[in-house]
C-alpha cells in the first residue's frame, strides 16, 4: 500500500536530527498531511518529459548504488495512478541494479528537470519482469525509434514520492532547450540576413 512520503524517509534517527537543527516541528506537519501516494496529472506530465533519472537500489554489502537510466523522452511510463514502468535497455553488462532488486525490491528515484530547477524523488519496491515473458508490456513501453535492445521491463509500484525545493539547482540546458529558448533569435538573424541578401541583390 502506498504511503506518505515522510513515513518512509523520516525515520526516528532522521527525526532526531531535524529536532537538533530547527525543522522537525515544520516536518511533523508534513507527516499529517496524505500527500505523495498517487500520481496524478503534474505528476505524469512532468514524468512524459524526462529522458532519464538516477535509480538507487541497496546490495547485500548494505552499499547504496546510483546510475543513471536513460533513454527516448518519456521511456518512464505511467501505467496508473500507483504504477510506473520502463523498458530495460541493454547496458555494459554489470547488472549491478538488477542484482541487487532480486535481493531487495526497494528502490529510490530522483527525477530532474534542470531547466526549471524541479526535482521529484519516487521511493517504489521495482518487480522484473524478462522481456521474453510479457511481449504485450513490452511492445508498451519500448520506443521503435529508438536503436537500443530491450532486455526486461521494470515494474514500479508506487510507495511513495516528494517535490524537492529548487534551492541549489543549478539550471542546465539540453541542445532542444536551447534551440527552443534562442528560436526567437534564430528568427530575428534570418530575417536580418534576408534583408541583407535583398539590398546586396538591388
Amino acid at each position: 500500500m502506498a504511503k506518505n512520503f515522510a513515513e518512509i524517509a523520516f525515520t526516528e534517527s532522521v527525526k532526531l536530527q531535524q529536532q537538533k537543527y530547527g525543522s522537525r516541528r515544520s516536518y511533523a506537519r508534513m507527516e499529517q498531511m496524505a500527500r505523495g501516494n498517487e500520481i496524478t496529472e503534474n505528476e505524469a506530465e512532468f514524468i512524459a518529459e524526462r529522458d532519464g533519472f538516477y535509480l538507487a537500489t541497496v546490495g547485500e554489502s548494505g552499499f547504496p548504488y546510483v546510475q543513471f537510466r536513460g533513454g527516448p523522452k518519456g521511456f518512464l511510463k505511467v501505467l496508473d495512478a500507483r504504477t510506473l514502468a520502463y523498458a530495460d535497455f541493454r547496458g555494459n553488462m554489470q547488472y549491478v541494479s538488477v542484482g541487487n532488486l532480486t535481493r531487495n525490491d526497494k528502490a529510490a528515484l530522483i527525477l530532474m528537470d534542470y531547466a526549471r530547477r524541479q526535482r521529484l524523488k519516487i521511493y517504489a519496491r521495482i518487480e522484473i519482469i524478462e522481456a521474453k515473458d510479457a511481449p504485450e508490456l513490452i511492445a508498451k513501453l519500448q520506443d521503435a525509434s529508438y536503436d537500443a535492445q530491450v532486455e526486461r521491463a521494470m515494474v514500479l509500484h508506487l510507495e511513495a514520492f516528494d517535490w524537492n525545493c529548487p534551492q541549489h539547482i543549478t539550471p542546465r540546458y539540453t541542445i532542444e532547450e536551447i534551440r527552443e529558448l534562442n528560436a526567437p533569435l534564430y528568427e530575428h538573424v534570418a530575417k536580418l540576413e534576408a534583408e541583407i541578401a535583398r539590398l546586396k541583390a538591388k
